[in-house]
């Protein structure tokens, strides 16, 4: 609608209150003097230029009439302010989409009107109600009829940002209140819900006649708050709910009654999961599928190997899901390929085989495995086995189909009478052999595959996609690789070296350079049954090739000579070296003089002081002495007198040296403590008069905690008097004294000290 016209364009329009002629609307505008108004009234652009004037100058009954005639009510083209609600209905969005048009549309007429708001709303109302508006019908089919207190109430909505508000569904307002939702507080509901999840097939009457049976003839309901009884509801009202029931709950009666369907429908599945590998080699996935065709020699299995970054592909044929199926699958990929750094297989147990897992350790790749019952975790591998399923299968004699439903179609082909006495190889037309179908794969895959556009690389090949990475290719020697590839002995290929050599399948292979007790992993040799490969138990060092004499050929004493005579000389090689050091050993001090050696040194350099001593002695240590005495000495027997005065001697000797030696410790211990006391004061002045005080208890324990702190600590000087001094701390710490003061320290803090 357009809202400024020049004189011409209003006379045309022939609206009330205004002048039909061009002439008489200018002579009209100069009276009004709408020239004059700058906001109101511009100049044409273009030839010719006329004025323009607003539709806001003509007479309020002039704008209604234009704003009826030329106001058009539609689909609002800008978003709604408020974030859409994912709840809303298809029919509740149309509501609110409706109700938004009406108010940008009753905006748009009161723009430029000189009049109230409730003369304005009055008359688009009564506009609106006449249908003298210009509505799109869709609009009119939600809103037939308009009220001023609907359209005040839809103003204020919008403005408050809730634009959501203004949806109505009827229906889903409704949802949820049925006499059989409802009834015996959502039990009905409920037990019919579990009737459809465990057989999807029931009627309606055979629901209506196990809720019967669930709960009576009878139902509880709850009406405008009254709970009231009513009779079980009919046939037909079971198979309104029984549909409302399988249309409002379609996802979960699929996942609990179609698990696959659900999984490969409905379930949450990533995309773009894989984004991050974009270089060849970073991520393989493999898996395996029976081949839609059959081969003379009976039907294949087909393991794919896919390079995610590249979406190549490599095929191997299999008669039955073995390990060493996967084996030769990862062979032929590597020596085409290089070394992968991540391989992602299922939990198939020729995927997860010890041989496999033993395999992918060998060469360094990371095997990743999928949770199980999860093939979209590696769906790339999954897409390629149907691509592969799809493409190449319809071509191949013998196919058979991809389903169960194909196999009949094609069999379906021949009448029952053609087919009656041909075997199944007639009926399906199989000449291919295993080996023929090996090739045609491996050609379709580097002929057709490989060189075809792929979406998952923008449009480019495999072929180009390989070809344009600049990354490096770890590549294995091929003898290396068939190594790693042949059969351990037994079932984890671990052995230990007896001194009849190695153990395998009650033959023993003779292994000379390897010692005895040795555990060792051994590779058993496809070609040559007496032939095996001993490695260190980890698999990282090769150790010997080793022989069993009775599957060689060889002739058993001579190679069991010939064994003897090579550890014979490795055991003199090895033993050599230790020989000569016991020689050394023998000639040099014996092991008892080196240890005491040693021990001298770790002891400290610390004279002990004498301790005091008395004699103890007894009835019986006197006996003994006497024995001792008389038995080293032997003397003529004494007399009583001479035995009395013999003791008393004795005595007087023991008191006599006794004495001098207390004697002797007191000087040494008075020149000591003259010593500490010249080496404590030696810093001070001469002249000064030094009184020393007795030491408190608290005092000595203050000197213990600093002298502990120093001997700790390794600061300890090395002289005369810092031994003394722990000497004394090693006699004084274990006393009464000590521990008293050091249960206060402990209490009180170093507050004590102080």
């Amino acid at each position: 609608m357009k809202d400024c016209l020049t004189a011409r364009e209003i006379a045309a329009e022939a609206l009330p209150d205004m002048p039909r002629t061009e002439s008489a609307v200018i002579r009209m505008a100069t009276r009004e003097g709408w020239d004059e108004r700058a906001t109101q009234a511009r100049q044409r652009a273009g030839r010719g230029g006329a004025t323009e004037y607003h539709v806001s100058l003509f007479p309020v009954l002039a704008q209604v009439a234009y704003q009826q005639k030329h106001l058009v009510i539609e689909r609002p083209v800008t978003p709604v302010t408020a974030a859409p609600d994912a709840s809303l209905t298809a029919r509740a969005q149309k509501e609110r989409d409706a109700r938004l048009a009406i108010v940008a549309a009753f905006e748009k007429f009161s723009r430029g009107l000189q009049l109230g708001y409730a003369t304005r709303v009055q008359v688009f109302t009564d506009r609106y109600n006449v249908g003298s508006l210009n509505i799109d019908e869709w609009v009119r089919e939600i809103v037939p009829t308009l009220s001023k207190r609907s359209l005040a109430r839809w103003q204020s909505q919008k403005r408050d940002g809730k634009v959501n508000a203004l949806g109505h569904d009827p229906a889903q307002a409704r949802k949820g209140t049925g006499i059989l939702e409802t009834a015996n507080d959502g039990a009905v509901r409920a037990f019919m819900l579990a009737l459809i999840a465990h057989q999807p097939h029931l009627s309606g009457e055979a629901v209506q006649t196990q809720c019967r049976y669930e709960f009576g003839d009878t139902l509880k309901v709850v009406s405008k708050g009254v709970e009231t009884v009513i009779p079980m509801p009919p046939v037909r009202t079971f198979q309104h709910a029984l549909k409302g029931l399988k249309a409002n709950h379609k996802v979960e009666l699929l996942k609990l009654t179609n698990p696959d369907q659900y999984r490969s429908h409905m379930a949450p599945a990533g995309v773009g999961m894989l984004r991050h590998i974009t270089e060849p080699n970073q991520l393989w996935q493999i898996d395996a599928s029976p081949v839609d065709a059959l081969c003379t020699d009976g039907r294949h299995s087909i393991y794919a190997c896919i390079d995610i970054a590249t979406r190549r592909t490599v095929w191997q044929l299999s008669r039955t899901p073995r390990a060493s199926a996967v084996a030769l699958l990862i062979r032929k990929a590597i020596l085409e390929w290089g070394v992968p750094d991540v391989v992602k297989t299922d939990n198939g147990s020729d995927f997860v085989a010890r041989d496999t897992q033993r395999l992918f350790a060998s060469l360094g790749i990371e095997p990743e495995t999928s949770d199980a019952y999860s093939p979209q975790q590696k769906g790339h591998v999954e897409r390629v086995i149907k691509t592969f399923q799809h493409d190449l299968g319809p071509l191949l004699p013998g196919f058979v189909g991809h389903s169960v439903a194909d196999r009949k179609a094609i069999e379906s082909r021949k009448s029952f009478s053609q087919r009656l006495g041909e075997t199944e190889a007639e009926v399906f037309g199989v000449t291919l052999t295993g080996q023929q179908l090996q090739k045609h794969v491996d050609d379709w895959a580097s002929t057709i595959y490989q060189h075809r556009p792929h979406a998952g690389l923008k449009g480019s090949t495999p072929f180009g996609a390989a070809l344009a990475s600049s990354k490096v290719v770890r590549k294995v020697d091929e003898r290396a690789l068939d190594l790693l590839l042949m059969p351990v002995a037994g079932k984890d290929g671990y052995r230990k070296v007896t001194k009849l050599g190695i153990p395998i399948d009650n033959n023993y292979y003779l292994a000379p350079t390897i010692m005895p007790a040795t555990a060792v992993f051994v590779r058993m040799d496809p070609n040559d049954a007496g032939r095996a490969y001993a490695f260190a138990q980890d698999g990282g060092e090769f150790l010997a090739e080793v022989v069993c004499p009775e599957l060689s050929g060889l002739h058993p004493a001579d190679l069991v000579r010939a064994a003897k005579e090579i550890s014979a000389e490795l055991m003199s090689e090895r033993t050599r070296d230790i020989k000569a050091g016991m020689k050394r050993l023998a000639k040099g001090p014996t092991l008892i003089e080196r240890a005491l050696e040693v021990k001298r040194r770790d002891v400290p350099n610390v004279i002990p002081l004498p301790k005091r001593e008395e004699a103890h002695s007894t009835a019986q240590i006197e006996a003994a002495i006497a024995a001792m005495s008389e038995r080293l000495n032997p003397t003529r027997e004494l007399t009583p007198r001479e035995a009395a005065e013999h003791r008393r001697m004795i005595e007087e000797m023991r008191v006599e040296d006794e004495r001098e030696l207390n004697a002797r410790f007191e000087i040494l211990r008075q020149d000591r403590l003259d010593e500490i006391e010249a080496e404590r004061t030696a810093h001070l002045p001469k002249d000064q008069n030094i009184v020393a005080l007795p030491e408190t208890p608290k005092e000595r324990y203050r000197r213990a905690v600093e002298l502990r702190k120093l001997v700790d600590a390794g600061k300890l000087p090395a002289t005369t008097a810092a031994t003394l001094d722990a000497v004394w701390l090693g006699g004084y710490e274990p006393s009464a004294e000590f521990k008293a003061h050091q249960a206060m320290h402990e209490d009180f803090g170093d507050v004590y000290l102080s």
